[in-house]
């Protein structure tokens, strides 16, 4: 199996290696020297994380990948960090993804925050998502999300306080994320926070009544699955 150095050398000929680091302290002094646009950086290092890197690192005008050996469910921790991740062993079509994902996203100067969200995540404290917009990040508690609407590519958030928030992620994306977390998508545009229904009106789908007195429509095809995660919700509040 290529490494990933000779992935990127035979694949991805645009991308120049600029310097290369084994350990913490190198790769600190590799970045310094060369002040990359992007990083490649394993979570586990042989004197210590991919973390103390980035601390250690005074000036981030650079955006990373991680590589990591994490499994699926771990993954999800990147996701809710919105940061950029490769799962080894490194191969070409996993390369391109995580490549891929870089270059859709515009740097940004959020590095420390989503760090942050990322270890929260990776400890199972699962709090809080970053949401990408137009014009920066959106650091927000996952209890404060009352719903999500779909619009097209973009998702709106309406959070406990009345605030609305545009994310450029389309719903499926936070439907998978938050897959095993309170919440339910009830409706080709929507995905509620159990935590915030307060009634369920009967019909052919139905609609639910949030705590802000919107009125959400509940699909028939959506019907049936909402109820039984409805009623397993309740069972453990």
């Amino acid at each position: 199996m290529l490494t990933l150095e000779s992935l990127l050398k035979n694949y991805f000929p645009a991308i120049e290696i600029v310097g290369k680091g084994e350990d913490v302290a190198k790769a600190v002094d590799a970045i310094n020297l060369t002040d990359p646009d992007l990083v490649f950086l394993d979570i586990s290092l042989p004197d210590g994380e991919g973390f103390d890197v980035i601390e250690r690192t005074p000036d981030k005008h650079f955006e990373v990948i991680f590589c990591t050996a994490y499994d699926q469910y771990a993954v999800k921790a990147f996701e809710f960090s919105a940061l950029h991740f490769l799962v080894k062993p490194v191969t070409l079509e996993g390369l391109k993804d995580a490549i891929g994902r870089f270059k859709e996203v515009k740097k940004d100067e959020y590095l420390d925050d989503k760090i942050t969200v990322l270890k929260e995540s990776l400890k199972s404290k699962n709090e809080k998502i970053i949401i990408p917009s137009s014009d920066g990040l959106n650091v927000v508690r996952l209890s404060d999300i009352m719903r999500l609407e779909a619009d097209d590519v973009y998702t709106y958030f309406f959070l406990t306080d009345g605030q609305r928030l545009m994310a450029s992620r389309p719903l499926n994306n936070y439907e998978k994320i938050l897959d095993d977390l309170p919440f339910s998508r009830i409706h080709a545009k929507h995905l509620i926070n159990l935590m915030y229904i307060k009634r369920y009106v009967k019909g052919k789908g139905g609609s639910v009544i949030m705590e802000d007195n919107t009125e959400v429509e509940v699909s028939v095809r959506k019907k049936p699955d909402f109820l039984v995660k409805l009623k397993n919700y309740a069972r453990f509040v």
